[in-house]
């Protein structure tokens, strides 16, 4: 995938079997100047298909898709193509599909139902390579999993961070990108980029999602719902 900012066109393949979905996200897409449609897929089999042979930096996935769900044909995306980004589009708010989501390699979740506003800050979040989560998922998860208490710095428990990285693991959980965070903490983004590494090697994650919502529950950071 890209990491140029939002200033390249970026391509992103629906893959949504309801044909009234299918329109109103192609809208919401097509409103956007730095996405394009690349393709729309019907069932999970076409989407996997399609994302092969397309190579999209986004794809907006269906979880209740035929054939073929959503969430394995992200893991089946995810694994041939780690870089595309893949924004999971549901009904569901359970616990459980939502992890399985995650698990599969999922970039963000955002449920259907949402807000235009908050569809177009999912896209724009991975277009970008940050986090999203939508409030109602996080809130899902943590009244069912409370994050612990504030973990000590420069415990074992706490992952082993120094504070860098710390600074870095707070600014990843609210949103920001690997530019805006060595803007915010006047690093090179190669410097940061060496420190999101170290960060997901510690936590044992490999997206910036997996690592906020590890974050979350370790009591690390504190999430806002």
């Amino acid at each position: 995938m890209s990491t140029t900012a939002i200033a390249s066109t970026l391509t992103v393949l629906i893959v949504e079997d309801d044909p009234m979905m299918q329109v109103g996200l192609s809208t919401v897409i097509n409103e956007q100047t730095h996405l394009t449609i690349a393709a729309k897929a019907e069932n999970g089999v076409q989407g996997v298909q399609e994302s092969l042979r397309l190579k999209p930096d986004i794809v907006l996935m269906d979880i209740g898709l035929p054939e073929l769900d959503g969430i394995e044909a992200t893991k089946q995306i995810k694994a041939e193509l780690p870089d595309t980004r893949v924004l999971i589009l549901t009904a569901c708010t359970d616990r459980q599909q939502v992890l399985a989501a995650f698990a599969s390699g999922a970039d963000a979740y955002c449920v259907k139902g949402a807000t235009i506003e908050q569809l177009k800050a999912a896209l724009t979040a991975a277009s970008e390579g940050s986090v999203y989560l939508d409030a109602r998922i996080a809130d899902c998860i943590l009244k069912q999993h409370p994050p612990h208490s504030p973990l000590p710095q420069g415990k074992p428990e706490n992952f082993g961070f120094n504070k860098r990285e710390l600074e870095i693991v707070e600014l990843i959980a609210e949103g920001y990108n690997n530019s805006e965070i060595g803007a915010k903490l006047n690093l090179s983004t190669n410097t940061i980029k060496g420190y999101v590494r170290q960060i997901f090697a510690k936590l044992q994650v490999n997206s910036r999602t997996k690592a906020a919502l590890k974050a979350w529950h370790c009591g690390l950071v504190k999430p806002e719902l």
